[in-house]
């Protein structure tokens, strides 16, 4: 029989709640949005993606209160297939409790012996807020990124 520990329930619950934290404002700005099925247990795919008109975004999203994140090389390694195969901007997207989120490109996970992974002190220096993931991607068209 599969039991599931208290820790691990309180983590899925607070890793969905700020996914929908980051659909809401997804869905405040204008997209069409999908959260996958799995969310936070397959490495297949980003846990969510927005669509609007000729640009999308997915995000692989974490809810951790620690001084750095981390994913597994299997899961980078997906996600940047991902990202090759939409031309989608993609995105990790790190909620910290009572801050706000942090969105980082892969390419500035840096990789270790077991993940790729950022430090706090560092997303907070780069600094991007929706906004600016918003503004870049939608000077993009898929068309044009898909082609090229």
């Amino acid at each position: 029989m599969y039991s599931i520990s208290g820790d691990s329930v309180n983590r899925y619950v607070k890793g969905a709640r700020c996914e929908r934290e980051l659909l809401s404002k997804l869905n405040e700005m204008g997209y069409s949005i999908i959260r996958a099925a799995g969310s936070g247990v397959n490495s297949i795919s980003p846990d969510i993606m927005g669509i609007k008109k000729d640009h999308a975004l997915c995000f692989e999203c974490k809810a951790w209160n620690s001084g750095s994140i981390s994913i597994d090389h299997e899961k980078f390694a997906s996600l940047m297939k991902w990202k090759i195969n939409t031309g989608m901007g993609t995105y990790m997207a790190w909620r910290v409790s009572n801050e706000r989120w942090y969105f980082i490109t892969l390419e500035e996970l840096v990789k270790n012996e077991k993940s790729y992974s950022i430090t706090l002190r560092k997303a907070k220096s780069i600094d991007r807020r929706l906004e600016n993931v918003v503004a870049e991607m939608s000077k993009i068209p898929i068309k044009e990124i898909v082609t090229t």
